[in-house]
This record gives structure tokens, sequence and C-alpha cells, in this order.
């Protein structure tokens, strides 16, 4: 169990004492965990609304003026890396990801059957066209259309983009691409709409018609359709990217200190997907072990790739829905002092929309709004990211992409080519910005060896050299004791002569490299091994120090 979520526990639970607790010892016999406890039934959580125009507000003009607090994520395992949650499960980088297991994604039921639909009730969230459902298997879906100006972008947005987030580990709704064919549709009894009196009153045809006609008709009549599953579980409405939710007692590391959360700045940037709120998420309350979780779903991407851009709109990507900077510098020059995203030569297809990978650049990717978790993004998280989506051959975008089912295999072609522009992009930034030691190993024999992400995915030249620093680690009071040092020109080297410990013993194992280019790789990447009967296992890796000093953390940011 690793110290930080142990440490949120006892706050929650009102201990008296916390200094105890962190005086404890610094590894544990589960160490490090692979998944995060959810050991507390949360039957008693109660659904959450939050309104979004306040959201919107509240996040433009006080959470945009939050300070980072520059701690390391709170929910990472010893070996810095995120455990498996109601959150987040770990996928690609951590398995081997097919192009079949990234084109099926988180679909495993059958799809709608549309030969019957019955309307259940009007859509109340999102731009798209669209209602709720029922096929001719009796399956509830959630229907949303394409706009008349881009027939099949929205659709195969939400498609792809679906796949994309649910490779990378979170958690999504099941969503298909399935036809909906006005002659073969009823509308259920119980069917009502809000009209502009406030008053509800029954669904009619003439209301589905209205939603049609804001939505791209086949020349069959048909319409192309995204349809996302109804959820099992009881719905508890959205989740925030800060604080936790008082009414679940396994919610216990603040959301802006989730590195998953953090790292949707680096996911998002990379997909484009702008709408960063709350009102696109959705907790649901589901049954586990016999006991009532909160399952935590990213339940709608689909502002994302070419579709983050609205008809008629270019700036989403570029800045926020206001940005006090370029909005004042536009108003006062009458407009003609001109923003980044008003002279980029956008290569357009009516089915993707606009998405480029020339112009973009992951350190000044905006939202629509900023999230506390977007703010609190570090270094070790944008590193953790980065390692994520290199882990996407070619291959595996090309197949996410192809199931958008596009009719135009240029637009197909430019989307996914665009994506791995935006990815190469991602790693070329943030791979190289802090010291890139992973995969540490050490054998029986105190033979290291180590990788750099960054050479290895040729964003940087090797360094002059690495050096390791060992050292004895008292597991009950953290203190080191120096053993020697050793140097190589290679990812690999031997442990020093004297290196001897018993089962059960500690070695810290500091890698630091030597790289003009690359001053931040001397800050050394701490690894730490414990001693079995059968050899060395690794235990623990800091990246960066639990708080970043104002000198380290003003390095980092002046990274290229």
């Amino acid at each position: 169990m690793t110290k930080r979520i142990i440490l949120f526990a006892a706050l929650l639970a009102g201990l008296a004492s916390v200094s105890a607790l962190t005086a404890g010892r610094k590894f544990y016999d589960d160490d490090p965990i692979a998944r995060e406890p959810e050991s507390r039934d949360a039957s008693h959580a109660a659904p959450l609304g939050i309104e979004l125009f306040y959201e919107y507000a509240y996040n433009l003009f006080v959470t945009e003026r939050h300070k980072p607090s520059n701690t390391r994520a709170g929910n990472v395992n010893t070996i810095d890396e995120v455990p498996d949650s109601g959150w987040f499960v770990n996928r690609i980088g951590s398995e081997s990801m097919s192009a079949e297991s990234v084109a099926r994604g988180v679909n495993d039921h059958t799809p709608p059957a549309p030969e019957r639909w019955v309307v259940l009730r009007e859509k109340t969230a999102g731009t798209s066209p669209g209602f709720t459902a029922r096929d001719a298997n009796g399956q509830t879906w959630f229907l949303q259309f394409d706009p008349p100006e881009y027939p099949g972008a929205s659709t195969a947005d939400v498609e792809i983009a679906t796949k994309l987030f649910w490779a990378l580990g979170y958690n999504q709704v099941e969503t298909f691409i399935t036809t909906f064919d006005p002659r073969n549709v009823t509308i259920d009894p119980k069917a009502t709409a809000r009209r502009p009196s406030g008053e509800r009153t029954p669904y009619t045809r003439d209301d589905m018609k209205v939603i049609l006609e804001r939505a791209a008709q086949s020349v069959d009549g048909t319409y192309r359709a995204s349809a996302g599953r109804l959820l099992d579980g009881k719905v508890l409405g959205n989740f925030r990217y800060a604080g936790t939710r008082s009414d679940d007692p396994n919610d216990l590391v603040p959301h802006q200190h989730r590195r998953e959360l953090r790292a949707l700045r680096v996911f998002g940037a990379w997909a484009n997907l702008v709408d960063l709120k709350a009102g696109n998420t959705l907790d649901a309350l589901v049954e586990k072990d016999g006991r009532s979780v909160v399952r935590h779903y990213l339940q709608d991407v689909g502002s994302s790739l070419g579709m983050a851009n609205d008809y008629g709109v270019w700036d989403m990507g570029w800045e926020y829905f206001y940005d006090a900077g370029p909005t004042k510098k536009r108003l006062f020059s009458f407009g003609f002092a001109l923003s980044p995203w008003q002279t980029v030569p956008y290569e357009e297809f009516p089915s993707v929309g606009r998405f480029e990978g020339d112009r973009f650049d992951p350190r000044t990717w905006k939202p629509q709004t900023p999230t506390t978790a977007y703010l609190e993004l570090r270094a070790d998280d944008a590193f953790w990211a980065a390692r994520k989506l290199m882990a996407f051959t070619d291959d595996l975008i090309r197949a996410a992409v192809h199931t958008g089912q596009f009719s135009d295999p240029a637009a197909e072609q430019h989307l996914a080519s665009v994506l791995m522009k935006r990815r190469d992009k991602i790693g070329r930034t943030y791979l190289p910005a802090v010291n890139p030691i992973v995969d540490p190993r050490l054998d029986d024999g105190g033979h290291l060896t180590f990788g750099n992400a960054a050479v290895s995915a040729g964003f940087a030249q090797a360094p002059a050299g690495y050096r390791a620093t060992w050292s004895h680690l008292d597991n009950a009071t953290g203190e080191t004791t120096r053993i020697g040092e050793t140097e190589s020109t290679t990812t690999s080297m031997n442990a020093p002569p004297n290196l001897t410990a018993p089962a059960g013993s500690y070695i810290e194992v500091a890698i630091s490299a030597d790289d003009q280019a690359h001053p931040t790789w001397r800050e050394p990447v701490r690894t730490f091994f414990r001693r079995t009967t059968s050899g060395w296992t690794l235990v623990g890796l800091e990246r960066l120090p639990e708080t970043l000093s104002p000198e380290l953390a003003a390095q980092l940011s002046e990274q290229p």
C-alpha cells in the first residue's frame, strides 16, 4: 500500500496523528500495488448534479488562477505507476494490444438492432441532435446524429475517440455506429418534451422531425447515428476535476492529484478533446465483490478530433472560451491582431472537420475551460502519459480510425496521419523533458540494466554516460548508507563489488545521465530494490521529488 493512499485514508478517517503514520516503513510487503483498494461499501452515494454554466464560469475565472502545487500525484504506486481502479485500468503500454482489440474496444455486447426504434425521451445535453431510444431487442441507447455540414464526422469522432480513450485506460460507454430510419419509429406513450414555458407535454413526431432537421440525412432517407448503450448500475451524475465525493468512502485522493486526470492534458491535446468538463463525465454505482462501489466514466469524448471545432468555430484547442490576453488583443486591434489559429492551413474533409498536426504544440494546447487537474500536471505525469501514447503504433492508430467507417479513404488516411504527427510531437516534447530512465532491473549477480525512453523513441541522442549511486536503505527509517558509485556509457553496468545484502534488505540506486542538451537528466531517478531469496525485485521508482523546488520547477518549465 502506498503511503500516499494510506495518508489520505487517515485524514478522512480523522486519525489523531499523521506523524506516526508517515514515520512508518518506506515500503510494505504488498508494494508495488497493482490495484487501488476499494474495500468500503458506497451504497449510500447519491446522485450529484453540476450546473453547466456555473462550471464554465468558475473554471474560466477562478480555476484559471489556480497555482499548481508541484506535488507528486497522490494515486501512483511506489514504482510511479497508476494502479488499476474504478477510475482507470492499465491497457496500452502495460499489456500487448492487437489491432483487433483496439478496434473492438469496450464493445463486448451485440450492437443495436435498428430494424425498429421506440423514442423514449429527448436529448437533454450536448449540441449534437439526438434522443434516447429502445431498439428491436429492447435495449436502451443514446442516439446522436451528424450535423448536415459534416456528414459522418460526429459519429466517426465518437466511435474513434471511444476506442482511443478505452485503450488508454479510461472507462468508456459501449458505442456503435448504427442507422435510424424514421419510417420504422414509434413514440413511447410516456415520452415527453420540455416546452419553452417549462411545461412538459407528450413527445410527438413533429418533435422528432425538428431534431432530424438538424441532422445529416442519407440519400435513402435514413440517418447515420452514434449509439451509446445505457450503463449498468445506478447513475450518480458527474465527477469533478477537483476534490472528492464526500459520499464515496473509497474516493480518498483529491481528483486534481489523480495522475490519470492530470494526464488528460496530454491525452486531450493528442485527440483535441477540448470539452473537459464535469458534464462529460459520469459516475455509476455498480456491484463488485458483494459491495457497491462507484465507477467513474469519461462518458462523452466526442468533442475531439476534427469535431472539436463546431460549425463556424475555429479556435478550439488554441484558446479557452475566454482567454484574456488574445481576446483583448483582438478587441483593441479591431481584429487586425491575428491569433495563431487564424493562420492554420487546414486540410479539411466534410467527414473530419479541422484537425491538424503541423502547427500543433502540446505545451500551448488548451481546452474550452481549464480544470484544476489540467493545471496540476507535472513533468513526471506528462512523461507517464507520453509513454502511453508512444505505445500506439501506426497500425493501432489506423485500426482505431478505421472504426469510424469513413466513405472517403482520403479522410481516413488524413485523420490517422494527424494522430501520428501529434503523438510524435507529444513524445518529442515530454519524454526528454525529465530524466527518461525506465524499466530498471538488477539480476542476482548484481548486473543493472535499464532503458532510456527518449533515446529508444528516437527523440534524443544517447548521453555521454550514465552514473549510478548505490546505497543501503533502512526501510524502517528511510535512512541510506552509501555503498559506492558506478559509471557506464551504455544502459548497463555492474554493482559495486562490495554490494552484499541478506534477504529482506533494501538498496537504493540513483541513476542519472550526463547530457549537455538535457540538463534535467542529471536529476537522478531513484530506484529501490528488495532482496528476496530468488534475487532482486524492483519495489520503488521516484522520477522526481515529492515536491518540486522552485528551481527545479523553473528548470522543467524551460524545457523545449
